[in-house]
């Protein structure tokens, strides 16, 4: 078979609304395939490839339903190729393509292997739109430079205006941009019992999870014989539909909360669409109009505080770290500001620590491929930046464990809002927490050996000595910072006799932390 042009398709560009798949060409062939390159860049959790693979399978099913013609390679096809150009660079040959086009890659290592075939073959390399984020990509050094702090309100603000969406005219709904202050609850005992079961989907892995051991893929976390999340478009509004009618009206309340004390803990009022957005089996406009629809129609039961939460996270947050990416890459990949360098501790491989709040959220991401926002940003992420470990180790964690990492969104989140790396691109202050806010958001404390109200001690909670041990091994950059500054006197108030315990208390936990 000849096709004059060859496109690609990357495991996280299954847009069945892309414009390129309006109309059938018998000139065009679609290359979907399984790479070594991607499966071993990092060490993934098993449920993230076999999801991906699983997803990818469907894509190419779709495409030869709808009458494109699709070349779909697994491990055993692309195990000969060295990586992605030399297996484009084989097809393009057998096909006997001119022109090979792709989909911009949200990933800037991609983009740059990509962009190089350009350069070296003649071939007629073309990039094109994925068609997926709000913001067009060209758009984005309006909004963002390179290594300087943009302030996500002022983004978010934008965005809410320029898309016309919970807005009065020019004022916001309700006279207020964002209601943080109604949205920080955690769970009492009679809260528990709403809480739904979660929507998971039984999609068989079988195949994909032999392909894996068979090509000896290094993989990480609890393997399950089937994929629970959505594989394609259907499934993905599937659980779209299932939030708004059961979750989004008490998304707001509870988004930073957590508990040990529900069967669901691990989903909670969360969407979990984050996998079907990144892979774009659904859009951003399509989730926040759908959400907006619910909110509309719901008489009050959503109120304005659970619906503007929601759409923050899709309309602000996501496209604002997504410029922050692109507007400082490669250079974000290197910044480590407070000079972390501890190695990871093993239990984040294995769960086995006496903390019972990082052994909940590092158990439960074992499990799941899956932790919400908070417990990745103030529980794993919290620990680790009052632990001063590398940045460039947190980094490759995070990238294989979670269901939804992507290096464009999980990069600015680790770098910038868990550990501070960047010094204050995105965040102003680094979010460092002692005991107390994990007390106050959870019920992890309840039922840790650790006491959260001692700072030394043999029981003492390790978070509490490692967070003013933080402040002071940081003296000189938090001094000068005015969100710092209650902390920075709270530490200088300290007798010195105290302050001497504390660091030795820390000194002790960061000396032994696998034991922790």
């Amino acid at each position: 078979m000849k096709a004059k042009q060859l496109r690609l398709l990357l495991g996280d560009q299954l847009n069945a609304k892309h414009s390129w798949f309006e109309h059938v060409d018998d000139n065009v062939v679609y290359v979907i395939a399984e790479l070594h390159q991607e499966a071993n860049y990092t060490k993934h959790h098993i449920q993230k490839i076999t999801a991906f693979f699983a997803a990818m399978a469907d894509f190419a099913r779709y495409l030869e339903h709808e009458g494109h013609q699709v070349c779909y390679l697994t491990l055993d096809d692309t195990d000969k190729y060295q990586d992605l150009p030399a297996l484009i660079l084989a097809l393009t040959s057998n096909y006997g393509s001119e022109i090979f086009t792709f989909q911009r890659p949200d990933e800037y290592r991609l983009r740059a292997q990509l962009n190089a075939m350009k350069n070296q073959h003649s071939l007629n390399v073309v990039e094109v739109d994925s068609e997926h984020f709000l913001l067009p990509f060209e758009e984005l050094p309006e909004h963002f430079q390179k290594a300087t702090h943009v302030r996500m309100e002022n983004f978010y603000r934008y965005m809410r205006t320029r898309f016309s969406i919970l807005m009065n005219g020019a004022k916001p709904e309700g006279d207020a941009w964002n209601f943080d202050a109604n949205n920080r609850k955690s769970f009492k005992k009679s809260d528990l019992k709403a809480i739904p079961k979660p929507l998971v989907f039984d999609n068989d892995a079988s195949k994909y999870l032999q392909r894996i051991k068979d090509h000896k893929i290094t993989t990480i976390g609890q393997q399950s014989s089937t994929v629970p999340y959505p594989i394609n478009r259907e499934q993905s509004l599937s659980l779209l539909d299932f939030f708004c009618r059961y979750q989004l009206a008490n998304f707001g309340n509870f988004q930073d909360a957590m508990t040990i004390a529900s069967p669901y803990a691990w989903s909670l009022y969360h969407s979990r669409l984050s996998f079907s957005l990144n892979c774009k089996m659904l859009s951003p406009k399509e989730v926040i109009e759908t959400a907006l629809n619910a909110y509309e129609k719901s008489a009050g039961a959503i109120t304005l505080a659970q619906i503007e939460g929601f759409i923050r996270q899709i309309l602000g947050w996501r496209e604002y770290v997504r410029g922050m990416y692109w507007l400082n890459m490669p250079d974000y990949a290197e910044q480590n500001f407070l000079a972390a360098k501890r190695d990871l501790p093993d239990f984040f491989w294995h769960g086995e620590t006496k903390m019972l709040c990082l052994k909940s959220a590092i158990t439960q991401s074992l499990d799941h491929a899956y932790a919400h926002h908070i417990q990745r940003l103030m529980i794993t992420g919290n620990f680790a930046l009052l632990a001063g470990i590398s940045p460039n180790q947190v980094d490759e964690w995070y990238l294989g464990i979670y269901i939804d990492a992507i290096e464009w969104v999980e990069l600015p989140n680790t770098r910038s809002m868990a550990l501070f790396a960047d010094g204050g691109w995105i965040a102003t202050k680094p979010y460092a927490a002692s005991g107390n806010y994990v007390n106050k958001m959870s019920d992890y404390c309840k039922g840790c050996q650790y006491n959260v109200k001692e700072k030394i001690g043999a029981n003492a909670c390790p978070l509490n000595s490692l967070y003013w041990n933080f402040i002071d091994h940081n003296y000189d950059q938090f001094s000068n910072n005015q969100r710092m500054s209650f902390p920075v006197r709270n530490w200088d108030k300290m007798a010195p006799e105290q302050k001497q315990e504390i660091r030795e208390k820390a000194a002790e936990l960061l000396n032994n932390l696998n034991e922790i």
